[in-house]
């Protein structure tokens, strides 16, 4: 009888774990066309969610959104901490619907006004490792000096997850988008590598690969090395959940 009882326990866990959002999405067609001329990737991990948009063909920026993302029941919205194509959107909530078609596909969509907009998007990965997580910058350290900040509606973001990264720099309250980029990463025995495959203040970037010196110590990230102009860096990131005082918790 125990065995009998513990297979549905494990088709249980297996259809939660399938309708986990967490990890890096690639959106694969929208309105019905197959998206080639651009690439969007979407990360979501931590109750949050980063997207960065480029060109294909020469890897120009497109745009950037994320914030904070509430699914559940199959009732799904997002509410925008950042926006480039729209910063009038910025604090909005939309609600949508998501359907799952498999563990690794799912069908974002909503009607509005008379029109409507349907998204599909396959999963890249759910693969996790030291640095799966949301973070913002609570850090920096200068010689032997280490200054600390409370990030308030100005703030930097980093959110890993499924081997992807983006950092982004905004502020929730003015609208105003500093910068963002993003790619591949790896973490592994203390080295952290980012291979970027998009960046909004130079596109020229794509492709360059950066490996840094990394350590958890109390649950933060210290992230040493050369910056993508060379400087040295020092870098403390803390959880979102943890570091900025205004994250949901």
């Amino acid at each position: 009888m125990k065995k009998y009882l513990f297979l549905p326990l494990l088709f249980l866990a297996s259809l939660l774990h399938a309708q986990s959002l967490e990890g890096a999405w690639k959106m694969t067609h929208q309105n019905g066309k197959e998206m080639t001329d651009a690439e969007y990737i979407k990360i979501y991990q931590d109750d949050y969610f980063a997207f960065g948009a480029k060109q294909v063909s020469d890897n120009h920026f497109l745009g950037a959104g994320g914030g904070p993302f509430r699914y559940e029941g199959g009732n799904y919205s997002e509410t925008l901490d950042f926006y480039t194509m729209k910063p009038e959107w910025v604090g909005n909530t939309s609600e949508f619907k998501l359907d799952w078609v498999s563990e690794d596909k799912i069908v974002i969509s909503t009607e509005a006004n008379g029109s409507s907009m349907i998204e599909i998007w396959e999963r890249i990965s759910s693969d996790t490792d030291d640095l799966t997580r949301n973070w913002v910058i609570t850090g920096r350290k200068r010689g032997e000096e280490i200054s600390r900040s409370t990030p308030g509606a100005r703030r930097t973001i980093k959110i890993l997850s499924g081997g992807r990264f983006q950092w982004v720099a905004f502020n929730s309250e003015t609208a105003e988008f500093s910068g963002t980029g993003g790619g591949t990463y790896t973490a592994k025995d203390g080295k952290y590598v980012e291979n970027i495959t998009f960046f909004s203040r130079d596109d020229s970037r794509v492709g360059a690969s950066l490996s840094f010196d990394y350590e958890v110590i109390d649950g933060e990230w210290h992230h040493s090395g050369l910056s993508s102009t060379g400087n040295p860096i020092y870098e403390i990131w803390t959880p979102y959940s943890i570091g900025y005082p205004g994250a949901k918790k």
